[in-house]
């Protein structure tokens, strides 16, 4: 039976740290959050978002905006953000509504409050590492961030190892290759068109799945003793699961993060820890 990852208690430890070093500041870290639209799912990231920050002593700002809104309006209210000295870090909470232009909108976030780092400027940044510093220190998108503290955490040796990332996102997959990569591991990225990814998956020591979809990981992609990284969160009748078959796969697995109570918790204390970062800068 697997151990399991605790993304929970990490996070928690993770937000106390960041308590203590906020009460020390002569200021508080600001984080603002733009909300287009009224996207359930999206109504309640950005809700956990403001409750931790509140908790660890941030002001925090809401914006929501209507769903039509024109793409030149939204562009300055994040240029409004950009100059408000108050302000330490701007998350646009994504999807954004059809019309809007992603690429285009977190192109005008400044890279100083790019708290998200989807930047191409702090993207760049990343790919030019060639290892990683301390990882508390390391201005890196919020979830592959989050994967990382918890390798770390329990001691998982990723030298050498065999490490395949399901997901070529921009927002998870590739960060999380490129971090893999700077610490030596050797990182295989497969994806919808990946021929033969049952047998691919099943060679990992590293497993991560970031794929979507629910319960897509089953035992016989699986290596005995293998860790396993679930990413996914995905609604189901039976509620929140993740692109993992938790039951199948614990039983095989040498670790594993469960959904709920896994990745989630880590993406959010690594929010607060990358704006911590860009309000000390």
């Amino acid at each position: 039976m697997a151990q399991l990852i605790d993304g929970r208690a990490l996070s928690k430890k993770i937000q106390e740290k960041i308590t203590k070093e906020v009460a020390s500041l002569k200021f508080r870290p600001g984080l603002a959050v733009v909300l287009v639209g009224e996207d359930p799912a999206s109504q309640i990231y950005v809700k956990s978002k403001e409750r931790a920050c509140r908790a660890v002593g941030f002001y925090s700002e809401k914006i929501v905006l209507e769903k039509n809104i024109a793409q030149d309006k939204l562009l300055t209210v994040i240029k409004k953000l950009n100059k408000n000295p108050k302000i330490h870090g701007i998350l646009v909470q994504l999807p954004l509504p059809k019309h809007l232009d992603e690429k285009i909108v977190i192109d005008n976030i400044d890279p100083k409050k790019d708290v998200d780092v989807f930047h191409p400027y702090n993207v760049g940044e990343l790919c030019l590492k060639k290892t990683l510093p301390k990882l508390d220190d390391l201005l890196a998108p919020c979830t592959p961030k989050g994967v990382m503290r918890m390798l770390e955490e329990y001691k998982i040796d990723l030298e050498g190892k065999k490490a395949v990332v399901l997901g070529r996102s921009n927002l998870i997959g590739k960060p999380i290759a490129l971090m893999l990569l700077a610490k030596n591991a050797t990182v295989e990225i497969c994806h919808s068109r990946t021929k033969n990814l049952a047998k691919t998956s099943a060679q990992a020591d590293i497993l991560i799945a970031a794929i979507g979809k629910a319960n897509f990981v089953k035992k016989t992609m699986v290596k005995k003793g293998a860790v396993v990284i679930d990413v996914g969160i995905n609604r189901s009748k039976q509620g929140l699961v993740g692109d993992v078959d938790f039951k199948e796969v614990e039983k095989i697995a040498g670790y594993i993060t469960p959904v709920p109570g896994g990745v989630g918790p880590m993406t959010i204390a690594c929010l607060l820890e990358n704006t911590l970062l860009l309000a000390k800068k």
